[in-house]
Order: C-alpha cells, then structure tokens, then sequence
C-alpha cells in the first residue's frame, strides 16, 4: 500500500519523559524525508507540536485539522502547510479520515485512544481498509496490547480484527508494516451459539 499521507494521533501533552518528545521528533523527521504529508490535530504544544515542527523542518508537508474552540483556546499551530478549521470535533475526526491513507497514535491520553479506537472501529466494519497502528514508544501501549489480546481471548474481538491494528517499536518498522498491509475481510459478528 502507497502511504502518501499519515494521520497522526498524539498528546497535547509532552509526557513526563523526554523519550517522548524524541521520538515524536525523529519520527516527524522521517515522514518529512520519505515525502508522507502528516496529517494531524493541529495544536503547537506537546507531542502534537513536537511531530509537527520536525516534520516540516525536514521539508514535509503538515496539514492540521483543528475545531475553532482549541483555537479560540490559543493552541493552534500557525506556521502549518495548512490549518483547517472546523465546528467540532466529530467534523475534525472525519476531515482527518478523509485526507489520510493510515492511522497511526503515537503516545497519548484519552482523546488519542479515543480517536484510534473509532478508525480502527471503522475498519472492523468495513468502512475503510487503511491501515491503523500504534507506535509503542518505550513500551507504552504494552498493557493496553495485552488488555486488546485478552478481547479476544474472551469472544469480544475476532483475532483477524485485533491484528489489523498494528504495534511498531519504530517509525521505520511502522511504515514497513503499512506497505504491505492488505485488509482482510472478515465476519464481524459472531453466530449466537445458545440457539
């Protein structure tokens, strides 16, 4: 699969080692080199900030998708290939479906599984067949893998569906992972076996 453009989940935070924000940068700089547009949540602080700079100093283009209430809030970042502005966040969530070819959260907290969690939804339902993943920064999605194995070992998750969102050490890995990925096509729902 040709990834011309990465939506990019991530904190508003920088979290509380500075791995964090590294490894934002150095991935930031690798999409900016390899030519993949960033797309993203448009705010200038924390990880999102962090992705952002490094990627346009690498000569990238970044698109950021931002409601009017974050802005009004003075955290947009203006030095942008564009911003977009919209009403809400639903509008925003579905801008950044729109221009992405994959998904991918990088550390984060609640909106960033949030927002990971629904496109991964949308594919599990055939809404999409774009590639989702995680990069597992220092281990930080560890527990969070093994509560999504544990989905499936307890019937809620088919394990084809919990495959299709990946877990990447590195950017590189990630992107290597995403060339190759095919979406399967698989049964959502499971026969009721009481009847």
């Amino acid at each position: 699969m040709d990834i011309r453009s990465l939506c990019i989940y991530c904190g508003s935070n920088p979290g509380n080692s500075p791995v964090f924000l590294e490894s934002a940068r150095t991935f930031g700089t690798l999409l900016g080199e390899r030519g993949i547009r960033v797309v993203y949540g448009g705010a200038s602080i924390g990880v999102m900030g962090a992705v952002a700079d490094a990627a346009l100093a690498a000569g990238g283009e970044v698109i950021g998708v931002i409601p009017q209430a974050l802005v009004d809030r003075e955290v947009a970042h203006h030095g942008l290939t564009e911003l977009i502005v919209t009403t809400s966040m639903h509008e925003r969530k579905a801008k950044m479906a729109e221009l992405s070819d994959a998904f991918v959260a990088l550390p984060g907290g609640v909106g960033t599984l949030e927002e990971i969690f629904e496109i991964w939804t949308w594919s599990q339902l055939g809404l999409h067949t774009k590639p989702c993943g995680l990069l597992n920064v220092a281990g930080y999605y560890d527990s969070l893998a093994t509560f999504l194995d544990n989905t499936v070992s307890h019937g809620f998750v088919n394990a084809t569906h919990r495959r299709m969102l990946m877990t990447a050490e590195s950017g590189e890995e990630l992107l290597t992972a995403y060339a190759s990925y095919e979406a399967p096509v698989v049964k959502k729902w499971v026969e009721r076996s009481d009847t």
